[in-house]
């Protein structure tokens, strides 16, 4: 415990709602959640099941429906057969890869982990024994990890290589080639791929994010696909995520997780059972938005001076680069210290790139309406003039 680090995206919003209950007009821009209500026949459904007594414990995998929707719906569009058999629904995406390293990786084993990365990846793995590998990129390469980087960074020790894409922190997707180059070095590596797809559907101007198991022949086998209804359909808070994977591994999972949590939230299942099996309209509405945001605030960053940042083609972060305005600072030298000074100054919440494994990096979440991003955007403009900066 005492070498577990704090989730800093979580803690930099609880800094900003302290400082926002005493009053400050604070622009809240750090935490990864879409600012859109859950769309209505979703929770429609909810309530529907509290009425219909749906309150119950369920499998602790999931109720049968729910892994047969995530398997139909992951079939049709990726493209590979998956069975019921092969999905395990869990407490959120985090969850599922809390589960998917306790069943993997044994003490010691060393885990492939492209910086910068979400920052939980690095304590999950500690948490299970391993040791995180982190493998540095750079913005000039869009932050994406090379074939020979990923060479590189063997051992007699790698067990794991973890993916993201699109990615978080940075906004990056890969293109399929890219992806297939690095699925080769995994399977001449023998490595098992973990690959978070939680973002998925929030892909802009029609970019394909193909999910990695379709790659190549065999690569089903040796990947556990992590995703869920958390960012697709505005459901944060429903805490519902799930794997997919190779059959006896997803019977060990559910055997995992049987003894860790029992099931999912029995209202949650079915609230996303509607999601999968609904309109989808409410997608394709948010990507929209999204990617009418990602144009703005793009536009602004690029043109703020000494500021960097790579191309956005997913999710709803801009992972952006101030190492020149650190180093023409009198007195901040660090990214944390940067955000830091930012909130007690102009009131604008961001989250340091030390924490996803880039110092000198900055992510802002675009996840809230163009009003909100325009006056933060406006903040950070002022606070990178200030003499001081």
């Amino acid at each position: 415990m005492a070498a577990l680090e704090p989730s800093a995206t979580l803690a930099m919003a609880a800094r900003a709602s302290a400082l926002a209950a005493s009053g400050a007009d604070v622009i809240d821009l750090s935490v990864g959640e879409p600012d859109f209500p859950t769309p209505d026949h979703i929770c429609r459904a909810a309530e529907a099941a509290i009425r219909a007594g749906r309150t119950k414990y369920t499998p602790a995998a999931g109720i049968p429906d729910l892994r047969k929707a995530v398997a139909a719906d992951y079939a049709r569009r990726s493209g590979l057969p998956v069975t019921p058999a092969q999905v395990i629904v869990s407490n959120g995406a985090k969850h599922a890869l809390h589960n998917a390293f306790t069943a993997l990786v044994n003490a010691g084993d060393e885990v492939i982990v492209p910086a910068p990365y979400w920052v939980s990846y690095a304590e999950l793995v500690k948490l299970a024994g391993g040791r995180p590998v982190l493998v540095e990129t750079r913005i000039e390469d869009d932050f994406k990890l090379s074939p020979a980087a990923l060479r590189a960074a063997l051992t007699p020790r790698s067990r794991i290589l973890l993916m993201c894409s699109p990615s978080n922190p940075t906004g990056v997707v890969y293109t399929p080639d890219e992806l297939r180059a690095l699925a080769d070095v995994a399977m001449e590596a023998d490595l098992a791929v973990v690959a978070d797809e939680i973002y998925d559907q929030l892909v802009f101007d029609g970019r394909q994010s193909p999910s990695f198991p379709t790659l190549r022949p065999g690569l089903a086998d040796r990947t556990v696909v992590v995703a869920g209804v958390s960012k697709t359909y505005s459901m944060t808070g429903w805490r519902i995520g799930w794997t997919i994977c190779p059959e006896p591994l997803a019977k060990a999972l559910g055997n995992l997780q049987s003894q860790e949590t029992s099931n999912p939230s029995s209202v949650s299942q079915h609230a996303a059972l509607a999601a999968l099996t609904g309109p989808q309209e409410c997608v394709a509405e948010m990507c929209r938005a999204f990617q009418k945001r990602r144009d703005l605030v793009a536009a602004r960053l690029r043109a703020l001076p000494g500021v960097r940042i790579p191309e956005i083609g997913g999710a709803f972060y801009a992972f952006f680069d101030i190492r020149e305005c650190l180093a023409r600072s009198r007195d901040i030298r660090t990214s944390l210290a940067w955000c830091e000074a930012l909130l007690d100054r102009e009131q604008v919440a961001l989250v340091a790139g030390s924490a996803f494994g880039s110092e000198g990096h900055v992510r802002m979440s675009f996840a809230a309406s163009e009003e909100k991003l325009s006056r933060g955007l406006d903040r950070i403009e002022k606070f990178l003039a200030d003499a001081a900066v």
